[in-house]
Formats: structure tokens, C-alpha cells, sequence
């Protein structure tokens, strides 16, 4: 019991060594911006590291690199992982944030398929970076997915159809979604081998509605609402995926002006809820960590902090 509650908190409470955010500055050209200088990431103790090996501009799938779009970049959920392009050789990576040992990843998942360029790549680590699902938007959308386990570097192939949703809190399964000839969305588990162990068609109520976030169990979603007939407050569902169930919504207690942007389940069956805040020209400002009781909506913060003004993109762990 004592051993379970340790871990619940280490998940959720802000560890100086771990990243905060990841960013890239933007650079004045004539007069528009560029994004510029090297990936950074701000850490909880406020300090700041510099990925100088990490590709800040994407290559084309003509070998062409575009100066004026990032390349992409991903963050594990505990913000101990970070995951890119690396310059040198155009490969894809992880880095132990702690340790600094990098490590590209297996195979033909380290590079960008054929006519496919950085920018078509998604990238998504699994809350405690042990595994990596690489995302391709091919205009065909036949491109599997890779799912792969950085300890056992193991390969699994997800259809290229579908698109990936997220990892549940322990990375052991994998939640999509996909179109169906019937423009009705269906959801999809996969487990840690590429298995698909759940599926449905799912209610609308779940299909428009975003963030969501897959519990460990691999049938519970979590899913926000914000709407104008509840005066634009958030709410919380739950999805049950076995027995196609809605919960009732719960009221999410976060302040005015702060919008939802990222939701995850915990190993302790809490929701961890991300919200951002913009400032007066729309940018955005701050971002804060809480934690949700899924039954009440009763949230309790964790970590807030300013995001740079002035930079060209941001990533937030989970991302």
C-alpha cells in the first residue's frame, strides 16, 4: 500500500531534474518570425537545458530542410525522456533528460520512411518513457504506425488508418481512433505487442470531444467537455469501451480563463488535467498541472509556471 501511494506521488509531484516544457525560439525575418537557435527545456527547478544535437527545422521528403517549420520533438509524461530528430545523421532518438545517454531508435524507426518528411512524423513516448509510437501522415494513410519498446527494442506495427489517441499511465496499451464508412468514429485499444484487445463505435458525446485519455485498465476513457449551454465550464465523463457506457459529467474546478489541453489517467485512478492560459494578445502565458477525483471533479494543483514569452512553439510532457 505505502509502495503504491510513493508511486502515485512521483507521478504527479514536480521533480527539479524533470522537464517542464520544451521550446524553440523565434528569430525576426523580414516581417514575419522563423523558428531559430536550438530545442530547450525548461525544467522544474527553473533551470534550462539545450538539446544542441536536436533538429530545430524539418527535412523534406525532397532532402530539402524548411527553415520556416519545427521539427517535431516529443516528451515523455513524466518529463524524463525527450524524443527528436538528431541533426547529424537524421535519425530519431530518445535522451534520458537525467543520465544524458541517447539512444536512436531501432531499425528502419529511427528514419523518416520514403516520401516522407520530419513534419509528417508524430511522435508520442509513454508516460514513463519506455515505449514510443511513431505516428506517419502519409497521404495515403497506409503507413503503419511503429510501436516500439525501447528495452526490448522491439518493433509492432499499428494500421495506418488510425489515429493514435494516447498510452494509458503504465504504457501497456494504446489507444486509437478511425473513421468508419459509416462517418461514425471507432475506438481501438492495442496492447503492448500490437494486439488490438478492445474496439467500438463510440457516441458521439465521446467522438466530438477532446482531450481524452485511456486509464490503465484499457477500457476507461476520460473525456473533457466544454460547452456554451454549460456557460463554457469544463466537465468530465467517463467511457466505459466493454459495455459502451457514459458516466454523468462532473464539473472540472479550474479557474476562469484556463482552457484544457492535455488529460491523463495515474496509476492511482486520479486524472492528471493540463490547462493553459493566454495573455492579452492571445498567446500562451502559463500552464498548470492538477489532479482530478473522476468522481466529484475536485481538483488540487500541482505545478504552474510561465511559458517564454516570444518563442515559436512549446511542448508540454505528454506531448
Amino acid at each position: 500500500m505505502i509502495a503504491s501511494l510513493l508511486a502515485a506521488a512521483l507521478m504527479i509531484s514536480p521533480v527539479p531534474g524533470d522537464v517542464r516544457y520544451g521550446w524553440v525560439d523565434a528569430c525576426p525575418k523580414k516581417d514575419y518570425s522563423i523558428p531559430c537557435g536550438p530545442w530547450t527545456l525548461t525544467l522544474g527547478s527553473g533551470k534550462t537545458v539545450q538539446l544542441k544535437d536536436a533538429a530545430v527545422h524539418p527535412v523534406l521528403p525532397n532532402g530539402k530542410t524548411d527553415t520556416e517549420s519545427s521539427a517535431p520533438i516529443a516528451i515523455s509524461g513524466n518529463g524524463r525522456f525527450v524524443g527528436y530528430f538528431r541533426k547529424s545523421d537524421r535519425r530519431f532518438v530518445v535522451r534520458d533528460v537525467g543520465s544524458g545517454s541517447v539512444k536512436a531508435l531501432p531499425g528502419k524507426a529511427a528514419m523518416a520512411p520514403k516520401g516522407v518528411g520530419m513534419l509528417n512524423v508524430d511522435p508520442l513516448l509513454s508516460p514513463d518513457g519506455r515505449r514510443i509510437v511513431i505516428d506517419y501522415y502519409d497521404d495515403a494513410a497506409k503507413l503503419p504506425s511503429l510501436l516500439v519498446d525501447l528495452r526490448t527494442r522491439a518493433i509492432h506495427k499499428i494500421p495506418g488508418n488510425e489515429t493514435v489517441q494516447g498510452f494509458s499511465p503504465d504504457g501497456s496499451h494504446l489507444l486509437t481512433s478511425r473513421g468508419t464508412d459509416d462517418n461514425t468514429t471507432e475506438l481501438a485499444v492495442y496492447d503492448a505487442s500490437g494486439t488490438e484487445v478492445q474496439s467500438r463505435v463510440v457516441p458521439q458525446v465521446v467522438a466530438n470531444n477532446a482531450p481524452i485519455a485511456l486509464a490503465d485498465d484499457g477500457v476507461t476513457v476520460g473525456l473533457v467537455i466544454v460547452s456554451p449551454q454549460a456557460n463554457g465550464k469544463a466537465r468530465l465523463r467517463t467511457y466505459d469501451l466493454s459495455t459502451d457506457t457514459v458516466s454523468d459529467a462532473v464539473t472540472l474546478r479550474v479557474p476562469a480563463g484556463e482552457a484544457a489541453n492535455r488529460l491523463v489517467w495515474d496509476t492511482a485512478g486520479e486524472v492528471t488535467l493540463w490547462t493553459v492560459k493566454s495573455d492579452a494578445e492571445g498567446e500562451t502565458s502559463h500552464a498548470t498541472r492538477r489532479a482530478v477525483n473522476p468522481d466529484t471533479g475536485a481538483t488540487t494543483k500541482r505545478d504552474s509556471f510561465r511559458i517564454k514569452s516570444g518563442i515559436w512553439t512549446w511542448w508540454l510532457p505528454g506531448d
